[in-house]
């Protein structure tokens, strides 16, 4: 299982919101390629970053972060947050983004993530946030009546690298990860599915990989807090 150490982009910041709350934000660092030249220093396969600016705008708002993060690491790095067009895909993709995150547009225009997954395979991937079950969407600002099962299970054809699915209750509460839901998804669809939201130390990480059928996690607080030291929950995940 490969674990994901976030960056949340605010205003040019590393921050970590509760729960997806633009005004529960905690500031990291004001650095964010810094940030991430330490994440891979300590040996992490992968980089998740999410414009949370751009989730609300509907386009990219911290480009200038993201790019700085790109020039700085050579570890892959995938993106979500603000992506609702195909240029926008290009152009992330063209600046070396390994694999963009498709959330709203799931929801929206689902015909915009099989053209693109077909256009770039192994580049997308879609990004499912719910509350209870129910997809959000918009910076998880809108609430849908869509099931998250439904809409991973409306993807199987389309040849999407991976799904990440949040539980958006557990997402910056250090309260643990829902593994039952994250689970009960990935042996819901045939596409690899990444958990997020709530990972607080390295017991959550092993549950997560002792299911057997989850591809990954996503961490940030816990990494800025201190609860989880990378290299050390990178050596118990190989162990």
């Amino acid at each position: 299982m490969i674990l994901y150490p976030a960056i949340d982009l605010k205003d040019g910041n590393c921050v970590r919101l509760l729960r997806g709350e633009m005004s529960a934000a905690t500031v990291f660092g004001d650095d964010p390629a810094a940030q991430a030249a330490k994440f891979q220093a300590a040996g992490c396969q992968w980089l998740h970053l999410v414009d949370l600016n751009g989730a609300f705008a509907g386009e990219p708002v911290n480009a200038d972060a993201v790019e700085a993060i790109l020039a700085r690491v050579t570890v892959p790095t995938q993106l979500g947050g603000g992506i609702r067009e195909m240029a926008t895909i290009e152009m992330w993709l063209t600046k070396g983004l390994s694999r963009v995150i498709l959330g709203t547009v799931a929801v929206e225009n689902p015909a915009l993530v099989r053209e693109a997954a077909l256009a770039f395979p192994g580049k997308v991937a879609v990004g499912i946030d719910a509350r209870k079950g129910r997809v959000a969407t918009k910076g998880w600002a809108t609430e849908t009546d869509v099931m998250a099962t439904d809409l991973a299970r409306s993807f199987e054809d389309a040849g999407v690298a991976a799904i990440i699915y949040t539980d958006i209750d557990r997402d910056g509460a250090m309260q643990g990860p829902n593994i039952d839901a994250t689970e009960a998804l990935a042996r819901a669809v045939t596409i690899p599915v990444i958990a997020s939201g709530g990972v607080s130390r390295i017991e959550d990480l092993i549950a997560l990989r002792d299911t057997g059928v989850i591809s990954g996690a996503i961490s940030g607080r816990a990494l800025y807090d201190g609860a989880i030291d990378l290299a050390t929950a990178l050596s118990a995940l190989r162990d």
